[in-house]
This record gives structure tokens, sequence and C-alpha cells, in this order.
């Protein structure tokens, strides 16, 4: 017995034909249209894990494998000007600063360093040939953030009481000791930074080269000023010591090398 096949009207042929060709269309990106809006309209029906949950952000995409970010300046880029321009400071800051975090962020990355402070990192690879790489980005990242805080719009001259008379008592008055530390930041050959320490209860001024820092060495850093050139080239070209002279009389916060003495 032969059975007959339902005839379609001209209306009903017409509203399959479009819905088939809106399929296929569709299906040309992946994704059929008519289950998209179905997913746009129905976002609880979609289960966790697939395509629908919302992607994560940049921010806490960058956090799983960056334990380390560029810290903010206390300061706008301008306002140490015109001893050290906005032009230097945004590169300085912008540029080699972040490179230095990006630099120690790859290298520590599923390492057994990668839950530690930069400080324990330092203290962990100095001295280590085979950790040189991972000693010099950690060094230089947590360097360039303590000499933002040595700076301060409005600073240099003398210091406060506590720390006049302890300069007093350790390098015979503020004179003597503006003339070791200028000495030392001039007379460092390269590139490095000269520091105001406290090393066994005393003052000192110490200069280290390149990425080297008092914490590998049980010092206790009040201030310090960069001398890489890049930290002042673009204002003072090779005159370094007009720059540390800005740096002394302008800049140098007193405050900050203060707080340290005193929680020492």
């Amino acid at each position: 017995m032969k059975h007959s096949v339902p005839s379609l009207n001209r209306r009903q042929f017409l509203a399959g034909a479009a819905a088939g060709s809106a399929i296929l269309a569709a299906g040309a990106v992946g994704i059929p249209s008519v289950l998209h809006a179905t997913m746009d309209n129905k976002k609880s029906m979609a289960p966790a894990g697939d395509m629908m949950r919302k992607p994560a952000s940049r921010s806490s995409m960058k956090n799983k494998t960056a334990p380390f970010t560029l810290p903010p300046l206390p300061y706008a880029e301008e306002a140490l000007a015109p001893y050290i321009s906005a032009n230097t400071l945004g590169f300085h800051y912008g540029k080699h600063h972040q490179g230095y975090i990006n630099k120690i962020n790859g290298l520590v990355q599923n390492t057994e360093y990668a839950r530690e402070s930069l400080p324990e990192i330092i203290r962990h690879t100095a001295g280590d040939p085979d950790k040189a790489a991972i000693f010099n980005n950690a060094a230089q990242a947590w360097n360039h953030a303590f000499y933002w805080k040595s700076m301060t719009p409005g600073g240099g001259g003398e210091p406060g009481a506590g720390l006049a008379k302890q300069i007093a008592a350790d390098f015979g008055g503020f004179e003597n000791f503006r003339k070791a530390f200028t000495e030392a930041a001039a007379t460092l050959f390269g590139s490095g930074w000269a520091w105001i320490v406290l090393d066994k209860g005393s003052l000192k001024v110490v200069k280290t080269a390149n990425a080297d820092t008092p914490l590998a060495h049980g010092q206790k850093p009040l201030a310090v000023i960069d001398v890489w050139e890049h930290a002042y080239y673009l204002d003072y070209q090779n005159r370094r010591t007009d720059y540390i002279a800005a740096y002394l009389d302008h800049l140098i916060n007193w405050e900050f090398a203060a707080e340290n003495f005193a929680g020492a």
C-alpha cells in the first residue's frame, strides 16, 4: 500500500527554506545563528566551563603568571622637575623599571622563587653565578622601587634632628657626609648605586656596581641615588656631579631615610 506524502503549501515551503539558509550561512562561522540567539537569551543554561564562561580580565590573567607588578610612583612624573624631567622619569620608570619587573616574573615562573618576595630572592641568589640573571633582575626591580621613595618634591638639604645627630656622630658633620656621598656616587666606575646604609649600628656610605644592593650584604639601606646613565643622561648628559648635587640639594627624601633608620 502506497503512502501519500503530504504536500506543502507555498507559505510552509518558503518558511522552511529561509530557516535552512540561515543555519547554513551561520555554519560558515562555526555557530548556528539560531543557537547563538538561544544562548544569548538563556545564558544561565550554559554549563560551567563552556564557551559562554566570561573570559578572565587582562589584569587577573596577568596575576596568575606575574607575581610582581610595577609599584606606583610616589608622585607625578613631572613632580621632580626641573631637577629630573618628566621625560627622564617616564623612560626610567615606564621602560627600565618595568623591564626588570617583566624579566624577573619570567625568570621565577615555575621555580622555587615564584612565591618569594624580592628581598628573599635577592638574599637566596646573591653570589650564585648560576642564578645571576634572577639576582640581577630581582635586585634592579627592588633597587628602583627604593630609589623612587628616596626622592620627594621639595626635598634635599639637611636631615632632621635624629638622623642629623647620627650623621654627626658617624661622619663628623653633615658636610663630611655630603663629601663622602658625592665622592662615592661620582667615582663609581660604570653603572651602579650610592647608598646611605646602617651597618652594625653605624651609618656608612657605600657604592654598589650594576645591580648589587646592600640587601645582599646584611646592611640596612636608608636612601639611594641611581647613577646608571639612564637615570640622568637625558637631563645632564655626562655631568653626573651636577645630578648628584641636585639630588642632595633638592630631591633626597630625608623623612624616608629617617623612617628606615628608626625602623632598623
